[in-house]
């Protein structure tokens, strides 16, 4: 084991400005080392996911369309080529994903979920997550994330927000569009039957133009 001297000296060297490293330290103080996300399920997990989606959440964090206020300080005036590279170093970290937890819901509110997720609701003009997000919904390049792995109460709060208007994207906002759409029901039981699948490995962001979106997103357009 390290003594506390070596330790320091250690983190001290890490921690060299101008560098990566230093760079993210505030971003993984709370979201874990290399981004795999926070140990109370409020942070969510940035490594692995597709470059352009995190560069385009810093921008919104630092520009007002996001609402999170120690987000909009840590980004205050920082220039967007210095945002990319961030967004870049989390996009290339590989962690492996933990068993996800047993879900606490009926075996009808996951179903609900599931036909959610996997084919939408016709009748309300509603897309399947699946549609945007790809068929194992691990996300699509160049700017669409994977859901799963997110604790069901962050997936609640986002979908909240975006209802609210907390949360917006680059126009036409495809998310806040949807969001109007579910009901508390729906949001509810997504959360819960998303939050519980597990994840099979290499779980990746399906490459560009692998499907077709059925809605115009201006985040997706958006470089």
């Amino acid at each position: 084991m390290a003594t506390p001297a070596l330790a320091q000296q250690t983190s001290a060297q890490v921690l060299q400005p101008d560098t990566m490293a230093a760079r993210v330290a505030a971003c993984t103080a709370c979201h874990g080392a290399q981004g795999k996300a926070g140990a109370d399920g409020y942070y969510p997990r940035l490594a692995g996911k597709p470059q352009d989606y995190l560069y385009h959440q810093l921008l919104n964090f630092r520009d007002g369309r996001r609402q999170y206020r120690p987000m909009a300080h840590l980004l205050a005036g920082l220039p967007d080529d210095y945002l990319r590279e961030m967004a870049a170093f989390f996009s290339e970290q590989h962690v492996p994903y933990p068993a996800p937890p047993r879900a606490e819901a009926s075996a009808a509110m996951l179903e609900s979920g599931r036909r959610l997720a996997l084919d939408g609701d016709a009748a309300r003009g509603l897309p399947a997550c699946a549609s945007c997000h790809g068929a194992s919904l691990s996300g699509v390049l160049p700017a669409i994330p994977g859901l799963l792995g997110l604790p069901r109460d962050y997936i609640s709060a986002q979908i909240g927000s975006w209802k609210s208007g907390l949360r917006r994207a680059a126009a036409p906002d495809c998310m806040a569009d949807i969001s109007h759409t579910l009901t508390p029901a729906d949001i509810a039981a997504l959360a819960a039957w998303l939050s519980s699948r597990p994840i099979a490995e290499p779980y990746a962001p399906a490459a560009a133009d692998s499907l077709r979106l059925p809605a115009e997103c201006g985040s997706q357009a958006q470089r």
